[in-house]
């Protein structure tokens, strides 16, 4: 079986500690080519996520859950995350 890329390796990551419902991890980083964050080999990630998990949390609590399962890959292979993390019933989980 092949090693998993960077993308669904913290894809995959986020499915299994958040338990998500829908989950979409886009790897940005070609459009930052020579970025000092993509020099020193940290990508460029935009995740949107719909979870349990943040059911009765606001915006930055949703976000600290999303930083806290990826605080590893911060360190080193992630440069810049955007994050759009949503409960299942928010009115605008589907957006």
């Amino acid at each position: 079986m092949a090693e998993l890329d960077r993308r669904e390796r913290i894809e995959e990551k986020l499915r299994r500690e958040l338990e998500a419902i829908e989950i979409e991890v886009i790897d940005d980083s070609h459009l930052h080519a020579g970025h000092a964050g993509a020099r020193e080999g940290g990508g460029h990630f935009r995740v949107r996520i719909v979870s349990r998990a943040f059911e009765g949390k606001n915006r930055v609590a949703a976000q600290r859950l999303v930083y806290g399962v990826l605080a590893e890959e911060m360190k080193s292979e992630i440069h810049a995350l955007s994050i759009d993390a949503r409960a299942p019933n928010a009115e605008d989980a589907k957006a």
